[in-house]
């Protein structure tokens, strides 16, 4: 069975995109490619536990093992060594992705207190999106009780769209919810 945001893309937005672009070609149309979701702990550098949480928390969250990233230079202000592990993250594709992003709209950021809508201006030029999360506490995968701090996190959707007003106008067709 197809993800629900999946068969709406397919059946609704795709159509919608070519009479709004005038593009022929169903090939052409903009898609979102993945997801990926980033997060960056700074203080793993001092406490390598909280490292593992934060894995076990992405994994929780996207039913997918996270990659944990590594530093790429050495900081002596940051006391930060060349290999050292800062983070975790995960890219989304196919199913995953669209189950993810479903999720994310209809539940996560309903539940984000005094929620407004998504920024619309987060884009990057190339019909690429970044919205940033303070608290991982608005996915419903994560245990509350079982937390001992809240992390944020970045989502980077990645589109083939040619410019920012197709990819905006392909999110939220899907349902994300931009403020005007």
């Amino acid at each position: 069975m197809a993800a629900r945001l999946k068969e709406k893309y397919q059946t609704e937005v795709r159509k919608k995109l070519q009479d709004q672009f005038g593009i022929k070609n169903t090939m052409a149309v903009p898609k979102v490619e993945k997801v990926v979701l980033n997060m960056g702990m700074g203080e793993a550098i001092s406490n390598a536990k909280i490292l593992d949480a934060a894995v076990d928390e992405l994994g929780q969250i996207t039913g997918q093992k996270p990659i944990i990233t590594k530093a790429k230079k050495s900081i002596a202000s940051f006391k930060l060594r060349e290999g050292q592990s800062i983070g975790a993250m995960v890219t989304l594709r196919g199913e995953k992705m669209y189950e993810f992003l479903d999720r994310l709209i209809s539940t996560a950021l309903p539940r984000v207190r005094d929620f407004r809508g998504v920024p619309s201006k987060s884009f990057d030029g190339r019909g690429n999106y970044t919205l940033g999360i303070r608290d991982h506490f608005i996915f419903p995968e994560i245990d509350i009780t079982k937390v001992e701090k809240s992390k944020g996190m970045n989502i980077t959707i990645v589109t083939n769209a040619k410019d920012d007003d197709q990819a905006r106008f392909l999110l939220r067709e899907l349902g994300l919810p931009f403020t005007k």
